[in-house]
């Protein structure tokens, strides 16, 4: 057998996942590791989702279910929409999947040929260039700096689209920067988006309710109902819901590509976890209100961590507005040498180092595509986020130069 294939060497292992398995590795060796590169939130799934899922076992639901999502979920889905976004959706216009990562790649799988474009803001979760590698498609990384607040402007976007362009991704909030867009910034992309129309738009809205300082979230079919034909809403139930290992995912669009997307699905995955996916209609249907008591908590976390960062020499860090990540720039460590006598370069050098130094997990920036930047996560508890700043507070002075 001939490894790796063509699709293989196109693509790279997530670095955030590669980050996590590392850690947990050097901890099973006996290093004492502090792990922030997880997105994962580290509350537990609340009681009364496990126990519509115990519920569903005992009926017996367990057998195949519909291969995009089950009535109940899809009707779940399709009121979630209506109450915390303002949208009408029918079930034919939702497609349900293994995590939302999954939606995204059965979309890309179902509309792009080789040589089409996908415009990607950076700094992006690191999966998106790869998926629409893996699809046959093009990534075109749109560089999105601090100093604009990690967001993409209209001007960039008008610059970026070619005649082969097929899809905009916009993740708000954003992972790894913690970016999200007004409405105000959404009509404003809308504005270029309407002189383009053979451009579709996907929006990855998987933190909409983790957002602080009273900040509104807004979604682009919401504040542009006049491109709802061409825009695809995704979302789930793993970040706020802490539901991370359930895996489940939704998209929301016109029922061409719902359509196509099932046909994807049917010939993939199958249908989702039947027990999983009676847990989020509970999710998305139950009681909405241990959310706030968890963004308060996210929003103190995200306040220790930020103050702490902007105290270290060389780093400046901006104060998102949502999500549960940080993305400080390093641009002041850039050439120092570390007491080893090797030279920090890059934020991957910089990562390395913090691992190797004080035993500290962070993503660089390298693989979100923006550097000199690097993620910490600060989905983790209090102490173990005090420990890791007060450690990288200490690598960062005993580098030179």
């Amino acid at each position: 057998m001939a490894l790796p294939s063509a699709t293989l060497r196109r693509i790279k292992p997530s670095a955030t996942i590669a980050v996590s398995q590392l850690a947990r590795d050097l901890r099973q060796q006996g290093r004492d590791v502090i792990g922030l590169g997880a997105g994962e939130p580290d509350f537990d799934t609340p009681d009364f989702i496990k126990e519509a899922a115990a519920e569903a076992m005992r009926r017996g639901e367990t057998k195949y279910t519909a291969v995009d999502g089950t009535p109940q979920l899809k009707e779940a889905i399709c009121h979630k929409f209506q109450r915390d976004n303002g949208l009408t959706f029918a079930p034919e216009e939702i497609s349900v999947g293994a995590g939302a990562k999954q939606v995204i790649y059965n979309a890309l799988l179902a509309t792009l040929d080789a040589g089409d474009e996908v415009l990607i803001p950076a700094p992006y979760w690191v999966s998106y260039p790869d998926m629409v590698l893996l699809a046959g498609g093009t990534p075109r990384p749109l560089p999105c700096p601090g100093a604009q607040g990690f967001k993409l402007t209209p001007e960039t976007l008008e610059r970026a689209i070619t005649p082969r362009a097929r899809w905009l991704i916009l993740n708000s909030p954003s992972n790894p920067s913690g970016a999200a867009y007004t409405a105000e910034e959404l009509e404003a992309l809308a504005a270029v988006l309407r002189r383009h129309p053979e451009l579709w738009v996907m929006c990855d809205d998987i933190y909409e309710h983790i957002v602080y300082d009273g900040f509104r979230f807004a979604t682009l079919a919401q504040v542009a109902p006049d491109l709802r034909g061409r825009i695809l809403t995704v979302n789930g139930v793993s970040k706020a819901y802490a539901m991370t290992g359930w895996r489940i995912g939704f998209g929301a669009g016109p029922r061409e590509l719902i359509k196509a997307m099932a046909t994807i699905q049917s010939q993939t995955t199958g249908n989702p976890c039947s027990i999983a996916q009676a847990a989020a209609a509970a999710a998305l249907v139950g009681d909405q209100s241990f959310l706030a008591e968890r963004r308060r908590l996210f929003q103190e976390r995200r306040d220790l961590v930020v103050e702490a960062l902007n105290r270290i020499p060389g780093i400046r860090c901006t104060t998102p507005e949502g999500a549960f990540y940080v993305y400080p720039e390093i641009a002041g460590l850039i050439g120092k040498r570390t007491p080893q006598g090797g030279e920090i370069r890059t934020s991957e050098d910089f990562a390395r180092f913090l691992l190797e130094q004080v035993g500290v997990a962070v993503v660089h920036g390298e693989a979100f595509g923006l550097d000199p930047y690097f993620r910490i996560s600060y989905a983790t508890s209090r102490e173990q986020l005090e420990r890791a700043l007060a450690r990288i507070a200490e690598a960062v002075a005993a580098l030179e130069g």
